[in-house]
């Protein structure tokens, strides 16, 4: 086996093969937007019910202008500025957020996408049309003063049109948009997803990694890699091999981010194994959740608190920000300890992202890059076998640094290395399925939850995410198991009624459902209130409708069956077959 820091000269070799820079811009250095006396004067004070508010303000003047302003106003108070003069300084150099976009229409967007045909209940194919037309609610376009003008605005200029998530996510977030492009490409918008697609490897080549969403106060982390699988579904749809060809190095030099600088390498049982984390080494508190992580630093001893600040932004990059998955000891959010997690699904989008780096290398008859990231993904699966795999369990499980534990507690993300098609084989999709059965999950007849753990966190029970059933679903779905491809269906079904459900009641779709009670609701529980939109759930929407069109009821009907007889029945099918 590799050496334990063979992936990483391997990944730094790459790098230099490539002519890339190792040294990477530094974080955001903003004294308004980023750090500095006047953000936390603002957002101590909590002008706005939403710290993001202000952080999404533009600027009336020059940054420097403001600064100099700013500080005449601190020193003129004594460093006391009364609320009132706060406001009044806020209304005279800030516009309200959102004036540096306009709304934006897709141009290729049309009325009738080929696979509404496939949508047998009539209902439900209304709704579909209803969800194509939310594109056109959440495009968005950065007007050019945007580029002419950076340091006025904290948006990060991108040259073509995106999707949103919607809500209060009025810029454009990373993994948000694998979904959101899966349901644009069913929409026949493949021109909107080039755009995005385009604006992502730009923020690679220029920063070295995608920032976690198009603001600069988020340059600081990523969120979960997957361009490298955007890029896939893409060319799945157009076969645009000029496109990859113009663009493989980039999506090389992202694969050098994440393996130079969230790689963690770990000896097990004598062997060595280099996995990757989410790890953001900055402290401070989150601009856009500034007074939060403020209050919340102020229960620990002042030496403690920029280490907490690190792990919550590590949460942010997870995307999963907060859940009990990064907690250790306790279901309080004091205890989070997120760079000192493996995460399951992280390697399985990675394991994923070299499967397919290595046949886009050899699409483009690069054989010795394919070669290595061949290498670099057995080495990968090896170590996910050995630290993440349980096989009494039938599970994968996140991964703890510093007990050298797994959690055993249920996630969705624990099924993501069979979504990734990293490990597929009969056996282990059965082990899957008696895992799921094993936690009561086929009892929640709205969705899949998020979690089983209850912390007042909104990634973790009662809530359940979009993109979370597609790693369950799809994963189970594309297996060779008739068992396996039945559950996926049933999963699928109740995912897509609880969507309709609340649509029909609401006209609205959500970030996040809670599904605890009889009748599905928005979501709820940690920083904010449920967004509306919402990007990725129509995309998951639109996925499954297109892949059970034919199958799926806008009525309720019983809930999926979790009696041992059924499971016996379809796990005989299988093996008969």
């Amino acid at each position: 086996m590799q050496g334990i820091s063979g992936m990483l000269q391997l990944g730094l070799l790459l790098g230099l093969q490539l002519g890339l820079e190792v040294a990477l811009p530094p974080p955001c250095d903003s004294q308004i937007y980023c750090t500095g006396e006047l953000l936390r004067q603002v957002q101590m004070a909590k002008l706005y019910q939403d710290d993001k508010h202000f952080v999404d303000m533009p600027l009336t003047k020059d940054p420097d202008q403001v600064l100099s302003d700013f500080n005449e106003l601190f020193n003129s108070s004594g460093g006391n500025i009364s609320r009132d003069l706060l406001k009044t300084f806020v209304n005279e150099h800030f516009k309200d957020p959102g004036q540096e976009m306009e709304t934006w229409i897709p141009e290729d967007w049309k009325a009738s996408p080929r696979f509404f045909q496939n949508i047998s209940d009539t209902r439900l194919r209304a709704w579909a049309e209803d969800l194509h037309n939310i594109w056109k609610k959440l495009g968005r376009k950065i007007k050019l003063d945007v580029s002419d003008q950076p340091d006025r605005y904290s948006l990060i200029y991108a040259a073509h049109p995106f999707i949103v998530p919607g809500g209060r996510f009025i810029e454009f977030y990373y993994w948000d948009s694998y979904w959101v492009m899966q349901g644009l490409l069913l929409s026949e918008m493949a021109a909107t997803v080039k755009g995005m697609l385009q604006n992502f490897l730009d923020m690679v080549k220029h920063y070295g990694h995608v920032p976690n969403g198009g603001r600069v106060y988020y340059l600081q982390r990523s969120q979960p890699p997957l361009l490298t699988l955007m890029m896939d579904r893409y060319l799945a749809y157009t076969n645009d091999l000029a496109f990859l060809r113009d663009n493989i190095e980039t999506l090389d030099l992202e694969l050098v981010f994440w393996m130079r600088d969230r790689s963690v390498n770990i000896s097990h049982k004598g062997e060595h194994y280099v996995l990757n984390r989410y790890h953001v080494p900055y402290g401070g508190p989150r601009p856009e959740s500034y007074s939060k992580d403020e209050e919340l630093a102020e229960l620990l001893p002042e030496d403690a608190r920029e280490s907490l600040w690190t792990e919550l932004k590590a949460g942010a990059e997870a995307g999963w920000d907060f859940s009990s998955r990064w907690f250790v000891g306790s279901n309080y959010l004091l205890d989070i300890k997120t760079s000192q997690v493996v995460p399951a699904d992280l390697n399985a989008f990675l394991c994923q992202a070299e499967e397919l780096l290595a046949n886009f290398h050899t699409k483009l008859g690069n054989m010795t890059m394919a070669q290595y990231y061949l290498e670099a993904q057995a080495q990968r699966k090896a170590a996910m076998k050995a630290l993440l795999w349980n096989e009494t369990l039938g599970s994968w499980f996140d991964f703890h640094i510093e007990t050298r534990k797994q959690n055993h507690a249920f996630y969705p993300s624990n099924l993501s290395p069979l979504w990734a098609g990293c490990f597929s084989d009969l056996d282990t999709v059965r082990k899957n399925i008696k895992y799921l059965e094993d936690n009561k999950i086929f009892t929640y007849r709205h969705g899949i939850p998020t979690s089983l753990q209850i912390s007042g966190q909104q990634w973790d029970f009662p809530n359940a995410w979009a993109p979370l059933q597609d790693l369950v679903v799809k994963g189970l779905a594309d297996s060779g198991s008739a068992q396996a491809q039945e559950v996926a269906f049933q999963l699928a079904q109740n995912w897509i009624q609880t969507n309709f459900a609340l649509y029909q009641k609401n006209k609205a779709m959500y970030e996040k459902y809670d599904i605890s009670i009889d009748v599905a609701e928005p979501g709820g529980g940690g920083e904010y209130e449920v967004q509306e939109g919402f990007g990725w759930t129509n995309g998951v929407a639109l996925q499954f409708l297109d892949r059970y069109g034919n199958l799926l009821t806008s009525r309720s009907g019983p809930m999926l069956p979790s009696t041992s007889w059924l499971l016996l029945a379809l796990l005989l099918l299988d093996l008969l077959c």
